[in-house]
């Protein structure tokens, strides 16, 4: 029996989106209620309304620093770089999650957070 062909990619960082996307996915076909109301209930709160959407992206990457949640601080790095974050306002993010979650966050914030910055804004430009 030949296997499904998976696709490949050239770094790390579409590789986690796709990652996550296909995973969404799969467990849609499950618990296709579920994840719907899901999706559609993170879609509601990264609307723009009194807070923009790109500052919710920023509040979305420094939570994610702080949770060390590896596949959020790619999506929401790529998240605020889409609705205009400069990367003075990624690196002050990267500063208040660090006060909040010390040594681990900040470790997460100047490696990861940093890389996905340098990766996502050199696609958008």
């Amino acid at each position: 029996m030949e296997e499904p062909q998976q696709e490949t990619f050239e770094n790390f960082f579409d590789q986690a989106i796709f990652d996550y996307k296909e995973g969404t996915s799969h467990l849609k076909e499950h618990l296709p209620k579920i994840t719907q109301h899901y999706m559609d209930f993170t879609d509601a709160c990264f609307e723009g309304g009194s807070i923009a959407e790109k500052e919710k992206q920023l509040i979305a990457l420094g939570i994610s620093i702080y949770a060390q949640d590896e596949y959020c601080i790619i999506y929401h790095t790529k998240g605020a770089i889409e609705h205009g974050a400069s990367e003075e306002e990624i690196t002050e993010t990267i500063g208040v999650s660090a006060a909040l979650g010390g040594g681990a966050a900040f470790a997460q914030g100047v490696t990861l957070t940093m890389e996905a910055y340098q990766h996502f804004s050199q696609q958008t430009h």
